[in-house]
């Protein structure tokens, strides 16, 4: 009895303490009471008023820079006093979500970058008030190279080294577009998570809130007890999440073989669709001019691809078909993973395999040491005969799974085996503007004469997979960073003396203004004289504006003007398809790009098509290099870029996106990224998304597989009926 007693006791003192502690609270700002601490980030204004601090961001003059424009506060807090952040977000625009990025800089972080920074997401739906709580939870151990870790919460970056906090920032991640929107208060408090999660289902189809995510989110994982020593190595041999189970994941050599006989019996159950041909286009269609190749034609009002054979063809397949999706960095973290390999052993192979085309971009990182555990769970599970096996599964899963193309970055050999049309990309090796931002790479020159030659020499060396019928294109080029619509042209004035643009843009500055001193006069400049102006690295004056909007429309034009020259002349029946816009793009260079693209490209992440459109003026066929959805319900620590509840309705957002595209005039295919799922701890960037339709241990992610082949086994009826009205 005085056990049980003692027992109650200590539950009520333990519950009045949690009660007080849940009831502590500061205010960092508030409407009422203005503060001198705030400071503008990346050009953004501000003006503190009664309704809140109005901010506006420029999106002109931060395009195609790494640049996040807002606010950030100066002070001092410790992280041991609270475990959340509300931020009331004056969403004042109507140019739909408002996405915005909370910053809490430790000591060492000053006011950006990811270093010693806790960094979360959040969106505010509509114009009007809205209050946003972000739970925050530091880094409990020193983790590197991971977009994501296991004590993230809802974090996109958690690297803060200790509880001092010096800086809380609000802030737009790189915006396209001017916006206006405000804070009414910023408050850190300590609040229970758990009782914050019981949220209404996430509505389908839109992009989840913070608190949506929120309602599947684990405030108490068991890992964030443990000490360092019981927590490392936290990968196990397969590269999966060690603390932590789910349906599907492998615990031993026995469930790969398991998993194997599994997906025999479905893909024998599910052969593919009826009606197709040997490309996967309508057989049971109507039939149009059969050139032997693939090409565009809009009928009855809507784009269509058409196959070799004359039949319509609707493009829809994963990018990156590999083995080697889950290639991860080993440099200064071989302690993360359990059991790494003997290098002499046959998984030893596994340090050296990579993917062809990300291969640079790990040089260009200087990483030295990586390990490839898909390809390591392939051989397990298939054998020694392990790449044969992978590369002929990989077209029979593709027809099972209701898909007809493999998209770009894909293994060139599972390509060549002419079972399925295929899409590639080649990115240009020339040199670079020197003075242009640097995205996935700098932006090439044209008027370097290596722009031509090498690029033909790239063509030239893939000639044969480029004139093969089961090619339906190439894109040139990936995600560029462009800028607003001078950039190009302020790029290159700030670019050295010998850059062929440079050379080219003064050239024709002289011819237009004669005299250095009549162009200083236009400019506002004060350059002695055209070769001052060549030797100058400065950022131009902003006189330079119209002259610096017309040669970045030089630029852009000679960019693909040579891009289709060259190609056409090694590929004259092959699809260009374009550069794989980033989401949106720069409206003018797009118009220029309509110009000469067969196919015009993009990466979009969002739940929908219904709303795309293009400029008025252009219609041309539409291909989505990129799109995904994901989840944190098996073992993964990112949900990708487009994050939903689970893998239930990651299905359904599949269905739903596919279903869109089917249904629009202009879209001709959408290209899932990617086939296999990347490495739990992270690719040379640190993305380690859930975003495969295989895990990291070959296993397929059914509840997605059904949905597409719900739609994927009708999308030639869906299309065609929907054209006709």
């Amino acid at each position: 009895m005085r056990k049980k007693f003692v027992g109650s006791l200590l539950g009520w003192l333990v519950m009045g303490w949690c009660l007080v502690t849940m009831a502590k609270e500061v205010v960092v700002y508030d409407a009422a009471t203005p503060i001198s601490s705030i400071v503008s980030l990346a050009g953004a204004t501000f003006q503190q008023t009664p309704e809140g601090l109005l901010v506006e961001t420029c999106g002109q003059q931060t395009q195609g820079k790494e640049v996040y424009p807002g606010i950030a506060i100066r002070g001092e807090w410790n992280q041991d006093d609270f475990n959340a952040v509300e931020v009331v977000v004056i969403h004042r625009d109507n140019k739909g979500r408002l996405p915005l990025r909370v910053r809490l800089g430790g000591a060492t972080g000053g006011l950006g970058g990811q270093e010693d920074a806790y960094i979360a997401s959040t969106e505010v739906p509509e114009k009007g008030t809205t209050l946003c709580t972000i739970p925050v939870q530091g880094a409990k151990f020193q983790t590197t190279g991971m977009r994501r870790a296991p004590w993230d919460g809802l974090g996109l970056v958690s690297t803060l080294r200790g509880t001092k906090i010096t800086s809380i920032g609000v802030y737009m991640p790189k915006p396209l577009l001017d916006w206006k929107w405000g804070i009414a208060k910023i408050t850190l408090k300590k609040i229970d998570l758990a009782k914050i999660t019981q949220r209404e289902e996430i509505k389908p189809f839109r992009h989840p809130t913070m608190l949506d995510y929120l309602a599947y989110f684990d405030p108490n994982p068991k890992w964030m007890t443990m000490t360092e020593e019981e927590f490392f190595p936290f990968i196990d041999i397969y590269g999966q999440f060690k603390y932590k189970d789910w349906p599907g994941k492998i615990h031993s050599d026995a469930d790969l073989q398991k998993a194997r006989e599994v997906e025999a019996k479905d893909l024998a159950t599910h052969p593919g669709p009826k009606g197709w041909n040997r490309y996967g286009g309508w057989a049971d269609g109507p039939r149009y001019q059969a050139t032997g190749h693939f090409r565009v034609e809009k009928i009855d009002g809507k784009w269509w691809m058409i196959d070799p054979e004359g039949c319509l063809y609707w493009s829809n397949g994963p990018v990156r078909v590999t083995s080697s999706s889950a290639v991860t960095p080993l440099d200064g973290r071989e302690h993360y993973f359990t059991d790494l390999p003997d290098e002499n052993s046959p998984l030893g192979e596994f340090y050296k395999t990579h993917d062809e085309l990300l291969r640079p971009y790990y040089e260009k990182r200087n990483i030295q040491k990586t390990y490839d555990f898909s390809s390591a769970n392939a051989y397990r599970k298939y054998g020694k005969n392990w790449r044969k096996i992978y590369a002929e599964l990989a077209h029979q899963r593709l027809r099972s799974w209701g898909m007809n193309t493999i998209a770009n970055s894909s293994d060139v050999n599972i390509c060549q085996m002419d079972k399925t049309p295929y899409t590639d990309r080649i990115e240009l090796k020339s040199p670079a503007i020197a003075g242009s931002h640097d995205g996935w790479w700098p932006f090439r020159d044209p008027f370097h004469p290596e722009f031509r030659t090498n690029f033909r020499k790239q063509l030239q060396e893939r000639e044969k997979e480029l004139n093969s019928p089961w090619c339906i294109g190439f894109f040139v080029d990936n995600e560029l960073s462009w800028g607003g619509d001078t950039s190009l042209g302020e790029w290159t004035l700030q670019s050295p003396a010998d850059q062929c643009a440079k050379i080219e843009f003064v050239d024709r500055l002289k011819q237009k203004y004669g005299t250095i001193e009549k162009l200083n006069e236009v400019w506002g400049g004060n350059y002695a004289s055209w070769e001052a102006l060549l030797e100058t690295t400065k950022t131009p004056p902003p006189g330079a504006k119209a002259d610096c909007g017309e040669f970045s429309d030089v630029i852009v034009d000679a960019y693909y003007r040579i891009i289709r020259e060259e190609f056409k002349k090694v590929a004259p029946n092959t699809l260009y398809l374009g550069c794989r816009f980033a989401g949106s793009a720069n409206e003018k260079f797009l118009r220029m790009g309509a110009k000469y693209c067969d196919v015009l490209s993009f990466n979009i992440y969002r739940f929908t098509l219904d709303d795309f459109r293009l400029p008025e003026g252009i219609d041309l066929p539409i291909l989505v290099g990129e799109w995904h959805f994901g989840a944190l319900d098996r073992g993964m620590f990112h949900w990708t870029l487009v994050g939903v509840k689970n893998q239930e309705e990651r299905a359904q957002a599949c269905y739903h996106y596919v279903e869109s595209a089917l249904k629009h005039p202009n879209f001709v295919g959408v290209h899932w990224h990617q086939f296999g799922e990347q490495a739990t701890t992270g690719r040379f960037d640190g993305e380690n998304f859930q975003n495969g339709f295989l895990d990291v241990c070959d296993t397929p992610y059914w509840e997605t597989i059904g949905k597409f082949r719900e739609i994927g086994y009708r999308m030639y009826p869906i299309r065609w009926e929907n054209a006709q009205k």
